[in-house]
């Protein structure tokens, strides 16, 4: 098989395009490396630069492929909301331009990465893929939908398009971003012995799925011969802000030194995927739990060059 994974370059992306190459398959990459990092990219993937939001870029390079695994996106809530335009233009148009390049190409599968940011504030937990759909943040309206497009295509164009909704991803390759996820941050900080800031009272909880998960996830949504639709992609279990924090600092070994923050606009209190379709649908079970994770991500995160060199350039 011959995948085209756009976002190849990024923190899940790279981590997918590795297990695709490590299956066998060939992999071409789609980035313009605006988030994700050259380090990133796999020397026995095809690389090619540029930007889904630009017409015929993901036509260019889908040619020959058999699925496209759509993983390019603006992410992230505050980044949303601060460029709400930029965040559909790659978010809504450029999954349209990989639906089309999929449809003008013959390609009867995109797996598209979607956002638990599509619920909104939770109403009930765990989160079913049934739950309403009320976007707090530009984010994850321009998820839901292009979404939305996806699940249209298949009506409409007889594909078998799949959209996985991720909860909150971490491991090797998440870098720190201002705007990205908790972990890293804390992750970054801690290691620097520096206190991290909680938005609000901490007890917020989130459910943590480690990222070889959700390239496994990919990988058997990718390589099922039945499964479309929408699915949830979390771990089905969940911690709090707070006890997140101790977690890290003493598997870190520093004091937690924390304060607390004003909850900051479009963050949802509770988060717990329910991953019972999945598994039903293509096989998917969580195998990573959070302190195995977490152990494995802080050891590549203290050796990682990228982060070693920023950190130099900071301090001088």
């Amino acid at each position: 098989m011959k995948a085209l994974v756009t976002g190849g370059a990024g923190f899940i992306g790279s981590n997918l395009v590795e297990l695709l190459l490590g299956e066998g398959h060939q992999v071409v990459v789609l980035d313009d490396i605006s988030s994700g990092y050259e380090e990133n990219l796999h020397p026995d993937a095809e690389f090619v630069r540029g930007d889904v939001s630009v017409p015929d870029v993901a036509a260019s390079a889908a040619l020959g492929c058999g699925v496209i695994f759509h993983l390019a996106a603006s992410v992230g809530n505050t980044r949303s909301i601060d460029e709400p335009v930029r965040d559909s233009q790659v978010n809504v148009i450029g999954t349209l331009n990989v639906l089309e390049a999929a449809r003008a190409e013959g390609i009867s599968r995109v797996v598209f990465s979607s956002s638990a940011g599509i619920f909104g504030e939770l109403k009930t937990l765990p989160i079913a893929e049934d739950h309403p759909q009320d976007p707090d943040s530009p984010y994850g309206a321009s998820k839901l939908a292009a979404e939305k497009m996806c699940l249209v295509y298949n009506k409409l164009y007889g594909m078998r398009n799949v959209c996985l909704r991720y909860f909150n991803v971490y491991g090797v390759r998440q870098r720190f971003d201002a705007y990205g996820n908790v972990i890293p941050i804390f992750a970054e900080r801690m290691l620097r012995d520096r206190g991290v800031t909680i938005f609000g009272d901490g007890e917020q909880t989130r459910d943590f799925v480690h990222v070889a998960d959700v390239a496994r996830a990919n990988y058997l949504a990718g390589t099922s011969t039945s499964a479309a639709g929408a699915f949830n992609i979390g771990s089905g279990t969940r911690i709090s802000i707070n006890d997140l924090a101790r977690v890290m600092a003493e598997a870190i070994g520093v004091p937690a030194h924390i304060e607390h923050g004003e909850p900051r606009p479009g963050d949802v209190r509770d988060s717990l995927a329910a991953v019972d379709a999945a598994a039903a649908g293509f096989g998917f079970a969580p195998s990573v739990d959070l302190a195995d994770g977490l152990g494995t991500y802080l050891e590549w995160l203290r050796n990682d060059p990228v982060t070693r060199r920023r950190w130099a350039e900071q301090e001088n």
